[in-house]
């Protein structure tokens, strides 16, 4: 499969080779190659459709030098206003270069072309809306005259950044959560290395390319186009200050044991739960419910994976479910279909583990469950009981494809338990109109997130998401990211003796 003709902006960064597009990859203001290339995949029909470096450690180590020596006081020097007018530039060249981006997006994730322009429209938003970052980068005043010992003295205390943030992305949105995390970091006056998924380099690539397009400082930026698996002697690297990464618990917990003491922004596994009530509307909530196990055919952290629901609304509601997923059509993304390809192959093993585990434990396939192809599946509804639900494979871990299990419970005490016992809490939904239940399910649940009748959905991070427990630590969105790419410092001033305050 071939990459249609990207735009002259593009071209100096690439090269055909074997009908193949090879790109150069981005390091604190040069574009490189190397003696290896890493193939990409295009989870389509599983060809390559572009090369990257496959870049070795001292030209890493080499960048990381450089960013630190001179980088982080390149984009820390240049004023927050002029920040601003650059990822503003960014975001108009985004929306030029839309075609570029939409076609790699659907030619290298799957993603049908209605979702690739949501993400290109979410990444457009987010550099637009980094302004409303910068009201968490004020300060405050703290007078002293509120304690014996500090009388006459008073302080300003000030956010600054920590220096280099190492941003770790994931497959499903390579170009959104690049975008996101490029803004928290930046707007705070942090240098940043990405190292984008090894499935997905090439909206990363793109976008550092429209960045230097837009002016932004040359050796505040740089893509690592290297293997997770070598990147342990990275995160170590004490040159790096804070580690933002989005991707399974595993990896998650091995970066925090390589990289050792720094700051973490760590959004881990998910599978989100839902409670439906007795009082909920079945059709409307259904029909909700299928969106998000189908959307991105599952891929996402924020999918449904469990339906608890109480007994009035079950029958109608399972009914609703069966409907809504027989409308799912699945196949080529480039063409009019509801659910495109898994990324790889080994996901769909996974699922079908999953299915024969489920039902071997007494679960029982309501719909699909099958592989259509290689790596194309049919979306996925498993009934369980309450009494067997803890013990399934899908329970215990997250299967991340378009998978949910429906369980029916006496109450919503019940469904709160079930929903908590699992090792993750990213978000959760309840669906339903009894306001007591409603709040008590927001008091209890353990997640980062409630949703009332509507599905989790992240989008820009305009309202604050991240996980408790196994699914991370801290919180991404607008404004509060900030917190974990800067650090407090206080400015304590001594007027002791010099006659400007005459306390009582």
């Amino acid at each position: 499969m071939n990459l249609k003709e990207l735009s002259p902006e593009f071209k100096e960064i690439t090269s055909l080779e074997s009908n193949t597009t090879v790109f150069k990859t981005y390091l604190t203001g040069d574009w490189v190659s190397a003696r290896e290339l890493e193939d990409v995949i295009s989870p389509i029909d599983l060809t390559t459709f572009a090369r990257v470096p496959r870049l070795p450690y001292e030209m890493v180590d080499s960048a990381l030098s450089k960013i630190s020596e001179k980088g982080r006081w390149e984009i820390r020097d240049l004023p927050g206003e002029k920040r601003l007018k650059i990822f503003h530039d960014m975001a108009s060249l985004l929306d030029k270069f839309r075609s570029d981006l939409v076609e790699v997006l659907v030619i290298g994730n799957g993603k049908t072309r209605a979702a690739a322009n949501g993400e290109v429209n979410a990444s457009i938003e987010r550099l637009i809306r980094a302004d409303l970052d910068v009201r968490k980068l004020y300060g405050e005043y703290v007078p002293g005259d509120w304690s014996s010992e500090s009388l006459e003295t008073e302080a300003i205390v000030r956010r600054e950044p920590l220096g280099v943030v190492l941003a770790i992305t994931p497959f499903n949105y390579p170009l959104f959560d690049v975008v996101n995390k490029f803004v928290y970091s930046t707007v705070a006056g942090n240098a940043i290395l990405i190292k984008p998924a090894s499935k997905t380099p090439v909206p990363a690539i793109l976008f550092a390319r429209i960045a230097e397009l837009a002016g932004f400082p040359k050796h505040a930026l740089g893509i690592l186009t290297i293997p997770g698996k070598d990147m342990d002697k990275v995160v170590s690297d004490r040159r790096i200050g804070v580690i933002s990464f989005t991707g399974s618990t595993e990896t998650g917990e091995r970066v925090i044991r390589a990289g050792g003491v720094k700051q973490y922004v760590m959004e881990l596994g998910g599978g989100d739960s839902a409670i439906v009530l007795d009082d909920a509307d079945p059709v409307s909530t259904g029909q909700k419910l299928v969106t998000s196990i189908t959307s991105y055919s599952g891929q996402r952290c924020d999918s449904i994976k469990f339906i608890f629901s109480e007994p009035g609304v079950y029958d109608k509601l399972k009914q609703t479910l069966l409907n809504e997923l027989s409308k799912i059509k699945v196949g080529d993304p480039r063409e009019d279909v509801s659910m495109g390809p898994i990324i790889d192959r080994g996901t769909v093993d996974e699922l079908e583990f999953s299915v024969k585990d489920a039902q071997e434990k007494g679960a029982r396939v309501l719909f699909g469950g099958k592989r259509l192809k290689e790596n194309y599946v049919e979306p996925t509804l498993i009934e369980a009981s309450k009494e067997i639900v803890k013990n399934l494979y899908l329970y215990q871990k997250e299967v991340f494809l378009s998978v949910a299990v429906l369980v029916k419970m006496n109450n919503v005490d019940e469904a709160i338990s079930l929903s908590n016992s699992r090792r993750y809490g990213l978000d959760a939904s309840v669906f339903g109109e009894d306001i007591n239940k409603i709040r008590k399910a927001i008091r209890l649940l353990e997640v980062g997130a409630v949703y009332i009748n509507d599905f989790p959905r992240h989008g820009i991070g305009y309202f604050p998401f991240g996980g408790r427990k196994d699914s991370g630590l801290g919180r991404e969105g607008i404004g509060y990211t900030i917190e974990y790419v800067t650090a407090y410092k206080t400015v304590v001033y001594n007027y002791k003796g010099k006659g400007v305050w005459d306390y009582m």
